[in-house]
């Protein structure tokens, strides 16, 4: 498999998928060994920063620009992409399903300081802290229609270059 080329899909394609391109960020604190991820209030899954990215915006600023506006992390002190899906899952936050391109980053964070949000209507989240294997354990509980599939193969590999850097000393992925 040539990786420029094929890319892995995951999910089940579903009846009325709209298409929508963009991406995520798996954003780490060093200083805490922890991850940074949404909490839904009302449903209890933890999600990671993410959403489409706008007609003519580079990938890498318009998934940025979400982790901005979605947790308030500012502060970068690296940034890495890390690999690319195509995806099929239930937006819950919007009640529809999609099909698209995702591309995940790394976000390794200078501090956790933050500035104000910009969420939404439709985002219900709160910015938690929680280790990779709590994200991962989470995620399978509430995967049965595999729309978490291409978010465990993008904490799977972001948790293994966080190691190879040496920034994640903790998780056991």
């Amino acid at each position: 498999m040539n990786p420029s080329i094929d890319i892995p899909e995951f999910g089940i394609k579903r009846e009325n998928e709209e298409r929508r391109d963009g991406g995520c960020a798996v954003v780490f604190d060093p200083e805490s060994q922890r991850y940074a991820v949404g909490d839904q209030i009302q449903k209890g899954k933890y999600r990671l920063f993410s959403g489409g990215v706008d007609t003519g915006e580079d990938i890498q600023e318009g998934v940025l620009r979400e982790v901005v506006e979605e947790s308030g992390l500012d502060d970068y002190l690296y940034v890495e992409k890390i690999a690319e899906a195509e995806t099929h899952f239930h937006n819950i936050l919007k009640n529809v399903n999609r099909v698209g391109r995702a591309t995940c980053f790394l976000v390794i964070l200078k501090s956790k300081n933050t500035i104000d949000t910009k969420l939404e209507p439709h985002e219900k989240f709160t910015l938690v802290w929680v280790t990779a294997d709590e994200i991962i354990s989470k995620w399978k509980l509430h995967n049965e229609n595999k729309d978490y599939d291409h978010w465990i193969y993008f904490l799977e590999k972001s948790v293994g270059r966080a190691k190879e850097l040496g920034y994640d000393k903790t998780s056991n992925i």
